[in-house]
């Protein structure tokens, strides 16, 4: 089969389509014919092996897991012996290792099922992007009806599904995005959109009951600013280094500034949940959540899919489809 291989960290430039072995799915696996998978940050930190804590996992000079992808969605090609929810010719998504190629395998509580009407684009769009939303907004951040939330980042993988599921959740949302991003954040159910080219939200006097912020530029200093005296916030992205200094010296500071006062300045490690995967699935045939989708590359194409997407510019999800049966 062809897949996104790499053995040395570095730029989209140690990434290589080749010809490998066909996987097989372990006892507890399934093994999917991949049609769609999506990129995200967490691919491009395996392939650069920073911040060097990625190396813990990923191995310590060079990579020891050789293919990327995490997000994917597709149809059940075979089961491990252990498998009980799901038989050859299922269409799936979740999550796996190795999405970046014809075949992936998966762990069965990764994956739900894909239902008809939700196609495999739709579908690779959600996991870590969305999970990241949902279980920063409701878990971490608290979100009730009513509430007045802001959305740094609104644009990107995550903003555009934190826009449109605290919007399901009854909140009253405000968008902070670029010029060009205005109408799409309108367009998804942003109540208010803030042009920052234009407008400081630090500086306008608009007060949140929960901030969620998929940029992460400002001091928190000033986030508490727009916070309401017993309002959250909410970190789920932002600047990093080699060794983690700026994230982990950021970390340390919420937890004294949330120990000193009613504000909370928390953050959000998304966990795969097949829970949540249904959660988001049914949001999506509501017609309550949308994925955005800003472009689309072939399975040789990843390199550039990862470099557009390092750019920071992109609109939504970025995503790799390798069939033309997104049914």
């Amino acid at each position: 089969m062809k897949a996104i291989v790499y053995r040395e960290y570095g730029s989209p430039n140690v990434l290589r389509f080749e010809e490998v072995e066909d996987p097989t799915a372990a006892d507890d696996e399934v093994l999917i014919k991949v049609c769609a998978a999506s990129v995200n940050p967490y691919d491009w930190h395996f392939m650069r092996g920073t911040p060097y804590g990625v190396r813990i996992v990923a191995g310590l000079l060079k990579p020891k897991v050789t293919r990327l992808g995490a997000d994917v969605a597709g149809q059940i090609e075979a089961i491990g012996k252990n498998i009980t929810r799901f038989k050859p010719g299922d269409p799936v998504f979740g999550t796996c290792k190795g999405a970046f190629a014809e075949y992936a395998c998966a762990r069965e509580s990764a994956l739900v099922v894909k239902p008809d009407d939700v196609t495999c684009e739709q579908a690779a769009c959600v996991p870590i992007a969305a999970f990241t939303a949902l279980q920063g907004l409701r878990n971490r951040g608290r979100l009730q009806p009513g509430q007045k939330v802001l959305v740094n980042g609104a644009s990107g993988g995550v903003g555009t599904f934190a826009v449109q599921i605290a919007k399901s959740f009854g909140a009253d949302v405000t968008g902070v995005c670029s010029t060009r991003n205005v109408e799409m954040v309108q367009s998804i159910g942003a109540d208010h959109v803030i042009d920052y080219t234009r407008e400081d939200f630090t500086r306008n006097g608009q007060r949140y009951d929960l901030f969620f912020d998929c940029i992460g530029q400002h001091p928190l200093s000033v986030c508490r600013s727009v916070l309401n005296p017993k309002g959250i916030y909410v970190g789920a992205g932002g600047p990093s280094d080699r060794w983690m200094m700026r994230p982990i010296t950021r970390l340390i500071k919420s937890l004294v500034l949330s120990a000193f006062g009613s504000q909370k300045l928390v953050g959000v490690l998304a966990k795969a949940s097949k829970e949540d995967l249904t959660t988001l699935c049914e949001l999506i045939q509501a017609g309550k959540v949308t994925p955005v989708i800003d472009r689309r590359y072939r399975l040789s194409e990843v390199p550039e899919a990862i470099k557009y997407l390092e750019e920071g510019h992109a609109r939504g999800k970025v995503l790799i489809v390798l069939e033309d049966h997104n049914k």
